[in-house]
């Protein structure tokens, strides 16, 4: 694949994903809930945005609203200036838990995205290896993904999705299910896709210290309907390293006092 380099040079600066005075509402139990109100976000291109706010305070929902799997009742979402009307490829979405297709080896869940757009088996295999490199699974391709810890399958989910050479990544607490050590591990390594891919990446979190360290801006919500209530620049995601770094810039008092400031915004 490209590095991030070359493929920013090919691509435009500005805006990927707009949001423009979004609401939606849902039928509930009891009559209509409002889960989103009223949000203007714009994200720009190669930006890591984390999105953060108490639970059920309708963070997913604005993820969802951002994939296409469901329309704003009130407002625009736009990718690249188009209204989205649907699910994309080239948003790709990454869950909490990782949906792999267990029938399939790590390599055929991988290469599963391109086959189905019909990319020439060549490419395909180029794609496969790149990403099977870059999330460190080479030895384990004819593997079954069964076979795999939680967070070697969540690393399979996360090249799945970028085989597919999205340009924006939505991730739904995508590290939630694993122990403390692997998240941090995952931390470390999505980091590293992060800049050597160049994609755009927004990651909801219940971790406020997940997202500033990851986040290069930080968006805090309020109670549902999520309303945006403030908004945070963060820059150790483009200067941190990996490991025993990383566990000294968390400790780091601009990092704590970051992430103080992020917490007084949702606490409840």
């Amino acid at each position: 694949m490209p590095p991030a380099d070359d493929r920013r040079d090919r691509e435009s600066d500005g805006a990927v994903l707009e949001l423009q005075n979004v609401s939606f509402t849902y039928a509930a139990r009891g009559g209509l809930l409002e889960a989103v109100a009223n949000v203007d976000l714009t994200i720009d291109r190669g930006e890591f945005v984390c999105i953060v706010g108490p639970s059920g305070c309708g963070k997913t929902t604005l993820l969802r609203l951002m994939a296409g799997f469901i329309l704003p009742t009130q407002g625009k979402v736009l990718d690249a200036g188009e209204p989205v009307r649907g699910p994309d490829w080239r948003r790709g979405m990454v869950f909490q838990q990782p949906y792999l297709y267990p029938w399939l080896t790590v390599l055929g869940n991988i290469e599963f995205g391109p086959r189905a757009r019909g990319v020439p088996a060549a490419e395909r295999a180029r794609l496969v290896q790149g990403y099977l490199q870059m999330v460190k699974l080479e030895e384990f391709a004819d593997r079954h993904t069964y076979e795999l810890s939680g967070g070697m399958q969540q690393r399979v989910a996360l090249a799945r999705v970028l085989a597919n050479e999205p340009h924006t990544l939505l991730m739904d607490e995508p590290f939630g299910a694993l122990d403390a050590l692997t998240r941090e591990h995952m931390q470390d390594e999505l980091l590293a896709v992060w800049r050597r891919t160049g994609a755009t990446v927004v990651l909801v979190t219940h971790s406020v210290e997940e997202a500033v360290y990851l986040g290069t801006r930080v968006v805090a919500c309020s109670h549902r309907p999520a309303r945006i209530i403030a908004e945070i620049e963060t820059c150790f995601s483009r200067t941190n390293g990996a490991g025993s770094q990383g566990r000294t810039i968390k400790a780091d008092p601009e990092f704590v006092r970051l992430r103080e400031q992020v917490l007084g915004y949702i606490w409840d």
